[in-house]
């Protein structure tokens, strides 16, 4: 079982600022945020419990290449949370990576929404609950 992920990003405070508004949608706060000598980091949960970390080397002068493949999936309580999710990120700058909608090849119930945060990452909202 996994306790946290943590993510590098090339701008801090522009991420913080698009995590702090997209994550909030589902349920999520910044739980933290501070310098550590020469790295700033921020994370964010479900009430005070850090499940997903930011952070920035302040000598990082190229930007962030996420790996092909690689993305993070937070999970939502509702269909309407997952579309919420994605216009607050498109509102924020982030890029369609797949608009919310359905996905049987997983499961009849599977709705999800997918974006590219500022750095590229591919970020998912994803309600596994039948429509009410």
């Amino acid at each position: 079982m996994i306790d946290h992920l943590s993510i590098g990003v090339s701008d801090f405070a522009r991420s913080l600022a698009f995590y702090d508004i997209v994550l909030a949608e589902l349920g999520f706060k910044r739980c933290m945020a501070m310098n550590l000598a020469t790295k700033k980091v921020a994370a964010y949960g479900p009430s005070d419990r850090p499940i997903f970390w930011i952070g920035r080397q302040d000598q990082l002068t190229t930007a962030i290449t996420p790996s092909a493949g690689f993305h993070i999936a937070f999970q939502a309580t509702t269909r309407t949370a997952v579309d919420t999710f994605y216009a607050a990120a498109i509102a924020a700058g982030a890029t369609d990576n797949g608009k919310p909608g359905l996905r049987p090849q997983y499961h009849p119930n599977y709705y999800a929404a997918f974006v590219l945060d500022p750095d590229g990452y591919n970020i998912e909202a994803v309600c596994h609950q039948p429509q009410h």
